[in-house]
């Protein structure tokens, strides 16, 4: 039965055949800002867990949880796909309309996937997550083509925020799990979000994971912060009625997200920076998630020149690091899509 609220449909699993195409660019794409040019595969409808500034609560109308169950069939249009660019490496995410391994347990479609992406030659599986729900991929033979990654934050933001979610020490526990058998890691430090002590809080965050993670084994790392359409702090507000995230000055950016004021955010980019700095090897990729090459600029230090350009170092570096795709990326390839 179709539920009248997002929140409704979360605890039911209802299985769906494969309709239209599902692979799509990540629906954050901007001109305005740099995006990395993930892509997705929309194989999950919402999420079992409640944070605060999710976007599902203002984008899903129909609340039922939906998985698809045809991964022949997803694989195949995957397959269409990057069989038409053999030359370019595709990164492609489940985790854009839920989380990817929160329903692991129940439903076996990320295994299936790491299973199909074993296979292939220019394609990277990123499982994202906020669970600890790893362990029916410790098995897999995944041939190090899947990336399990981590949306992290704070002990404080997790508590108050990110509702049901696996506590951060379950998350650091999962990421031992996988790095020990293999898996690359992603870590998304996304959103950061103001709160009392957020420099002492996301310092300690950071000492946290590389006290258990090998530098060597993070493939990617994103900084990002709170952003959401404006018709979501009257939602945010009703849902969730003890959260603060809507009482912190913001402004309005080219996309229509709310944004906290840049000379904020930059400085908190530049805070978690600074201690990433510490821990992480020279040649990791660290990227900001949906901002202006100005900001870049001086959280960085520096900007690519294009999305093609940030798709390109993406795959530069995991030629260089990991020896993924089929030959050395060539700049050209990316900037053409």
């Amino acid at each position: 039965m179709k539920s009248s609220h997002y929140k409704e449909g979360k605890a039911n699993i209802r299985v769906i055949p494969k309709k239209g195409n599902l692979m799509d660019r990540c629906a954050t794409f901007s001109t305005e800002y740099l995006c990395c040019r993930v892509h997705v595969l929309k194989s999950v409808q919402n999420c079992p867990y409640d944070c605060s500034y999710c976007f599902l609560q203002s984008y899903l109308t129909d609340g039922t949880t939906k998985t698809v169950a045809d991964i022949d069939m997803l694989m195949r249009e995957v397959n269409d796909k990057i069989s038409a660019e053999p030359q370019r490496l595709f990164r492609i995410g489940t985790w854009e309309l839920g989380d990817s391994l929160a329903l692991e347990h129940k439903t076996g479609q990320a295994a299936a996937l790491v299973d199909y992406f074993s296979k292939l030659d220019n394609a990277l599986l990123e499982l994202k997550t906020k669970s600890a729900n790893v362990n029916p991929l410790l098995p897999l033979d995944h041939r190090g083509k899947t990336v399990v990654s981590w949306s992290l934050n704070t002990d404080e933001v997790i508590n108050s925020e990110e509702h049901r979610t696996a506590p951060l020490e379950e998350r650091i526990s999962a990421i031992r799990k996988t790095t020990e058998t293999g898996y690359l890691t992603g870590l998304h430090f996304d959103p950061m979000i103001l709160h009392e002590n957020w420099q002492k809080g996301y310092t300690s965050l950071v000492l946290r994971v590389f006290e258990s993670v090998a530098a060597e084994n993070v493939a990617w790392i994103s900084i990002g912060s709170l952003r959401f359409n404006p018709e979501m702090k009257k939602m945010i507000e009703n849902n969730y009625p003890d959260s603060s995230l809507t009482c912190q000055e913001m402004v309005r950016g080219n996309d229509s997200k709310m944004r906290y004021v840049k000379p904020l955010r930059v400085a908190m980019y530049k805070e978690l920076y600074h201690e990433l700095k510490k821990h992480i090897a020279p040649d990791t990729l660290v990227y900001l998630c949906m901002e202006r090459w100005d900001v870049w600029d001086k959280v960085l230090g520096f900007h690519p020149d294009s999305v093609g350009h940030l798709d390109y170092l993406f795959a530069q570096s995991l030629y260089d690091r990991y020896g993924l795709g089929n030959a050395p990326p060539v700049r050209e390839t990316y900037e053409k899509g």
